[in-house]
């Protein structure tokens, strides 16, 4: 073993944990299992604990690196575990030159017998304003989706949300830059590109004349035209402009997918979430984006159980899937998190979070089906993932057999198994 990458989180950690193995292993690290981990949840936190004591049992002779959100916000925790070797800040780990001091840190033994203080190596991710951008190089070849990095950061500060503090403000790779590692995948045979960030859309307003990500969407599209298909992450709904709209209008490239960051359905809880939408713009936006695209697919995160969340508020939460149409639910119950505002607001009840937000689970899994029965007689292109897998433009799973990965293909849906389309 030379460098294992273990990885919680967000698809930009999933990306993120390439740069972290190509500069790991270029910087000679090895017998090393690097935890990227996870802070949006105290049981993310719990998950990347546990694993690296398991890790540690089962290879007592590896080092462990942690870094990741939770290793920004909380590396005095991290440190003072025996299993772990160094800690490394969420800006650091993207940097070769942290990589090449770990290994000289380290040295040819584990990190047994040193001083807490000096496994961290954690620098302050507020004074961070620029943002390289990082190809990598190490997609293998013909993988049928990647991701490209375009943004990091927020400027936002939500009431429930520890992001900030774990990845500092809002900072974007400039768009020549974005548009020439776009060109490079797709020479290198990647169907599909995915746009990622922290807070994606409010790409660009740290860069000479402010660019958004609508702008950014129509420079890949216009400049990289043997690009078949480009997706972009969770959106801000709030922060959409009017370029943005129009591609989803207009270039069938664009995917018609969009994963929204609505939280909840009650206006007073935006309102203490301290979020700059209403249920209402909600609803609008989803309305708006039907008509551009008429069959395309919404997501959304809701927090079930935020503080003073009644059983009424949660009911409108309930019903804001049926007033988006939504297809994909990404259900978060409700977790405190260090520093936060809404940490020291009235808690909702262990009991009711987990009952709530399995409600809200079970809502969002007959939405899906809802959205699987629909599909049934139509024409969808696929993008072959795996022997076994695909997906449809608008990020549907389909079941497969003996296709070959990375292809684009045209299916007849001819029903579903509650959770996949079948062809």
């Amino acid at each position: 073993m030379s460098v294992e990458i273990v990885t919680f989180g967000c698809r930009l950690n999933a990306f993120e944990s390439e740069v972290i193995a190509r500069e790991a292993e270029s910087a000679g690290l090895t017998e090393t299992i690097v935890i990227n981990s996870c802070a949006v949840t105290s049981e993310a936190v719990a998950q990347a604990r546990q694993s690296i004591r398991r890790l540690k049992r089962e290879r007592p002779q590896a080092r462990i690196v942690v870094t990741g959100c939770a290793a920004q916000t909380q590396p005095e925790m991290f440190a003072g575990m025996v299993e772990v070797d160094r800690v490394l800040g969420n800006d650091d780990k993207m940097r070769g030159e942290a990589w090449r001091a770990a290994r000289t840190a380290l040295g040819a033994g584990a990190g047994f017998g040193i001083a807490q203080s000096e496994k961290i190596a954690v620098s302050d991710i507020m004074a961070v304003t620029e943002m390289a951008p990082h190809l990598v190089e190490g997609f293998q070849k013909g993988l049928p989706r990647v991701f490209v990095q375009v943004q990091n950061g927020c400027d936002h500060r939500c009431t429930f949300c520890i992001i900030p503090y774990g990845r500092g403000n809002s900072r974007s790779v400039p768009m020549g830059a974005v548009v020439s590692q776009v060109r490079a995948l797709v020479e290198r045979g990647h169907a599909e590109i995915v746009l990622t960030g922290v807070d994606l859309t409010s790409y660009g307003a740290d860069l000479p004349g402010a660019p958004k990500l609508g702008l950014l969407t129509k420079q890949i599209l216009r400049h990289v035209p043997e690009l078949r298909r480009l997706r972009i992450s969770s959106i801000d709904q709030v922060e959409v402009d009017r370029d943005l709209l129009d591609v989803i209008a207009e270039d069938g490239r664009l995917m018609p997918h969009l994963h929204l960051s609505l939280q909840s359905g009650d206006d007073l809880i935006l309102k203490r979430m301290k979020r700059r939408h209403s249920r209402i713009d909600a609803i609008e936006f989803c309305a708006q984006v039907r008509r551009l695209r008429p069959e395309i697919a919404l997501g959304a995160d809701i927090i079930a159980g935020f503080p003073t969340e009644s059983e009424e508020m949660f009911a409108r939460s309930m019903d804001m899937v049926d007033e988006c149409e939504l297809t994909f639910l990404h259900v978060f119950p409700y977790s405190p998190r260090p520093r936060t505002p809404a940490a020291r607001m009235p808690q909702v009840t262990g009991e009711k979070i987990r009952e709530r937000a399995k409600r809200l689970r079970a809502t969002g899994e007959a939405a899906l089906r809802r959205r699987l029965a629909s599909e049934l007689g139509k024409t969808r292109q696929v993008l072959i993932e795996s022997a076994t897998q695909g997906r449809t433009e608008h990020f549907i799973p389909v079941a497969i057999n003996d296709e070959t990965p990375g292809a684009v293909r045209a299916f007849t849906i001819t029903g579903n198994d509650g959770t996949r389309l079948l062809v």
